[in-house]
């Protein structure tokens, strides 16, 4: 262990290499998360006109007006029905992706590069995507659910905006779930799996009594990114699917930042409502590590 020690610090023997090498990442996080996240905090607390010549002290007043909007509850309610939706059909479908590829003999390297090939797409691009295949007008799979009679019109209704919304987003990062899931179907011992098999267990009884219990970290913690990913990373998709209508029913709360923000020269409210939904969203983490965790076995 001494020897070990001794190879390791021997590599960088001052602080000056080190620190050089860490300033190109801290310049990164500098320039681009806290100076942006202590402007948008300033921001929250003034009270200034679209083009920012005249600027006062406003104190809680942006966000006494938003926890008092009718529009931002709404948004709340969207986001989290999104999230939800969202989380438990991209885990459900990555599971189920994730043991076909360990079912598979023939092709998985084929198979593997095609479920991955969403991950590789731009969201902007996906969203356009998905908005062309259920456009009403000229959409394929549009024309496909109404000459089945199932009436779709994302433009007007809100229900079906959602889903599509929902839809797209899922599509996107069902990858991202599925690389995690199939590397811990992959880790579980086949010591187990060969026990389960000579108890006379099939593939499903031994996924849902062996492996998937073994999955729960990775289940815990792909929850988690996917909660993140719901609340920060879905404004391309929405941007180009919906533009958060109709009538808001899309509207999740990193988009009306955007709106309020840019659309609506709301300068206040917006960085208002980044610092409250950064909030909640560490929260929402800090509970599920505190409560979930509990429930989480880790021992393989």
């Amino acid at each position: 262990m001494g020897e070990e020690a001794g190879l390791k610090r021997a590599h960088f023997r001052g602080v000056r290499l080190p620190v050089l090498l860490l300033l190109p990442q801290l310049g990164i996080l500098l320039f681009f998360f806290f100076i942006p996240s202590l402007r948008a905090l300033t921001q929250a607390f003034l009270l200034s006109d679209p083009f920012g010549n005249t600027v006062h002290f406003a104190g809680l007043d942006n966000f006494r007006q938003l926890l008092a909007s009718e529009s931002y509850r709404e948004s709340v309610k969207v986001t989290v029905v999104f999230t939800l939706a969202q989380n438990v059909l991209t885990i459900a479908v990555a599971l189920v992706l994730a043991f076909a590829s360990d079912r598979i003999i023939r092709g998985r390297e084929l198979y593997k590069a095609i479920i991955l090939l969403p991950y590789a797409i731009a969201p902007v691009i996906a969203g356009i995507l998905w908005a062309f295949l259920f456009n009403p007008a000229v959409g394929p799979l549009a024309h496909v659910m109404q000459d089945m009679g199932l009436a779709w019109d994302p433009n007007r209704n809100g229900t079906d905006a959602m889903v599509l919304v929902v839809l797209a987003a899922s599509w996107k990062h069902i990858c991202y779930d599925y690389i995690f899931l199939l590397a811990g179907l992959l880790a579980i011992p086949s010591s187990l799996i060969e026990a389960a098999a000579v108890d006379g267990a099939g593939p499903l009884r031994r996924f849902f009594s062996v492996g998937l219990p073994l999955l729960g970290p990775t289940v815990f913690f792909l929850a988690v990114m996917n909660f993140v990913y719901g609340f920060f990373e879905v404004f391309a998709i929405v941007h180009a699917v919906t533009k958060g209508g109709p009538a808001g029913a899309t509207n999740v709360l990193v988009y009306k930042v955007f709106t309020d923000g840019f659309v609506n020269l709301d300068l206040g409210s917006s960085a208002a409502q980044s610092v409250i939904l950064m909030t909640f969203a560490l929260l929402l983490t800090l509970l599920q590590f505190r409560y979930v965790e509990r429930k989480v076995n880790y021992d393989s």
